[in-house]
């Protein structure tokens, strides 16, 4: 049983065993109330016409509720393992119940329609108990995926967490020694991308649509580089374009000293990654940057957003340099 908690979710299993089950056997006592006003045999396919295929009616419940709990169990059952992740197994519950309540409206469907009459040959599946049915079905599935919640599992994510909220207990000045901030040029370097770009490429594309759309790959790679995402601990600092691809790292123990000023992209050699008279840049605007002095005397520079950022960024890194200077190793994260 401990082996069984600790891979499945218990309370998930007990409703893709049970509801299939239940819903089967809801639709068997329905049947049976209609049993007196069906006829003998039932019709279980149709056509344009009416019945093509009959069979006896407890064929009919008997298979139909068979078949509604083989094909809940199957698709209930895919949201029980905890090793699923969270997203996948709250969907896979909203489906089983969209299936399992669609499957039951099919067979409620098939049996109205032939209410009433001596011949399963003139009947044909109840439209309306059919749209009801499966318009109901869609919502609550959806409905299903939103409420239910899995049965947390421990993943190796918690056991970074874990590792790094002991860290930060044993060394409460940690957090005053990290940061990260998403750095981005003005709305209006965006907009006058557009313009000079995305809507000639748009034109372009009508007569020569490889070279419209080369053309907006290239303004839309341009413009990454006018996103960067600044990361800044005790191990020193990186610089990535558009949140991903790094491009500056300056390790803590080279870190000469650093200061926030106000720079001009033109000094570096303009936006962007820049190598110029003897300094990198990754600036996606003149204004606010922290200029980094290396120990081998080179300078790197990147956008800091706003003075105040600069001015903090500029404190933390000149603090994790002391730090790397007099020996003291940074905490593994």
């Amino acid at each position: 049983m401990g082996k069984m908690r600790d891979s499945l979710d218990l309370r998930a299993l007990r409703f893709a065993v049970a509801f299939p089950l239940l819903l089967a056997g809801a639709f068997a006592v329905c049947a049976l109330m209609l049993r007196n006003n069906l006829p003998d045999p039932v019709a279980i396919a149709w056509n344009a016409d009416g019945g093509i295929s009959f069979a006896p009616f407890l064929a009919y419940v008997l298979g139909g509720g068979g078949f509604l709990v083989v094909a809940g169990w199957l698709v209930f059952i895919q949201a029980v393992p905890l090793a699923r992740p969270v997203i996948m197994r709250r969907v896979m519950m909203g489906m089983g119940l969209m299936v399992t309540l669609f499957i039951t409206s099919v067979l409620a469907a098939g049996l109205v329609g032939q209410t009433g009459l001596a011949d399963a040959r003139s009947s044909h599946v109840d439209a309306t108990v059919l749209a009801l049915g499966a318009g109901a079905a869609l919502p609550l599935g959806v409905v299903m995926m939103m409420a239910f919640k899995p049965d947390p599992h421990w993943t190796p994510e918690d056991d970074a967490a874990l590792e790094a909220e002991r860290i930060r207990t044993e060394d409460p000045g940690l957090a005053e020694d990290s940061m990260l901030l998403w750095v981005h040029a003005r709305s209006s370097v965006f907009v006058m991308i557009c313009v000079a770009t995305l809507f000639p490429a748009m034109l372009i594309a009508i007569a020569l649509p490889w070279l419209g759309a080369l053309l907006a790959v290239v303004a839309v790679i341009g413009a990454c580089f006018l996103f960067v995402r600044v990361r800044a601990d005790r191990g020193g600092v990186q610089v990535f374009v558009a949140g991903i691809l790094r491009v500056l790292t300056v390790p803590a123990v080279d870190i000469a000293g650093a200061a926030a000023q106000e720079v001009r992209a033109a000094d570096f050699g303009g936006w962007g990654l820049r190598h110029h008279g003897g300094a990198t840049a990754m600036l996606v605007s003149s204004g606010p940057a922290v200029v980094v002095r290396q120990v081998s005397g080179r300078r790197v520079a990147f956008s800091a957003g706003t003075s105040a950022t600069a001015d903090r960024l500029a404190g933390i890194l000149n603090r994790v340099a002391a730090r790397a200077q007099r020996g003291e190793q940074p905490p593994a994260t």
